[in-house]
């Protein structure tokens, strides 16, 4: 967590929580939420306009992944200053880019791990890792397939349904 980060915490413990306002999609992409997207409906929803506006300023992302992390109840959120911003996510809270070879480093750009493989009905990949579960990106799963292939990884079945519990986060820290 950056330095200017821990020191508006101190100065100001005791802000009150955002919910609703940033949302982390499918491909890793980060975006705002204002009242307009969230009066249409939850972000994994289909309803158009749903997710908000994409974030593109790369600043800005470096800001948010340096300070994103999870709670103790498996909400994650991003620490701005001295306020938590809870993220909704679309799939999980990391989403994974592979490297040739089976090196994995999440949208944040952390490396990481990987301690089993998940495949759920509808063929979403998903890797579990020391740092958490993550979705793999769709333009990764030739890589993926790779390392099945190489025995690196063999997946297990899961429950696109179920994935939330199973693995301990929560998609919509507001819904709590």
């Amino acid at each position: 967590m950056d330095d200017i980060v821990q020191q508006a915490m101190r100065k100001w413990p005791n802000v009150p929580d955002c919910y609703g306002w940033l949302g982390l999609d499918a491909r890793g992409n980060w975006f705002m939420r204002d009242e307009q997207a969230q009066a249409c409906g939850p972000f994994d929803g289909p309803t158009p306009g749903c997710k908000g506006s994409e974030l593109r300023h790369g600043k800005l992302i470096d800001f948010i992944a340096r300070n994103y992390a999870a709670d103790t109840r498996g909400c994650w959120y991003f620490q701005n200053g001295p306020q938590r911003v809870f993220v909704e996510l679309q799939a999980t809270p990391l989403v994974w880019r592979l490297q040739p070879g089976g090196g994995v480093q999440d949208h944040t750009g952390r490396t990481a791990s990987v301690q089993s493989c998940w495949l759920d009905e509808t063929g979403h990949l998903y890797l579990l890792s020391d740092a958490g579960l993550g979705l793999v990106h769709s333009q990764d799963m030739h890589l993926a397939a790779d390392c099945v292939e190489q025995g690196l990884w063999q997946p297990q079945d899961c429950l696109q349904a179920d994935i939330e519990h199973q693995f301990g986060f929560v998609k919509s820290p507001q819904m709590l």
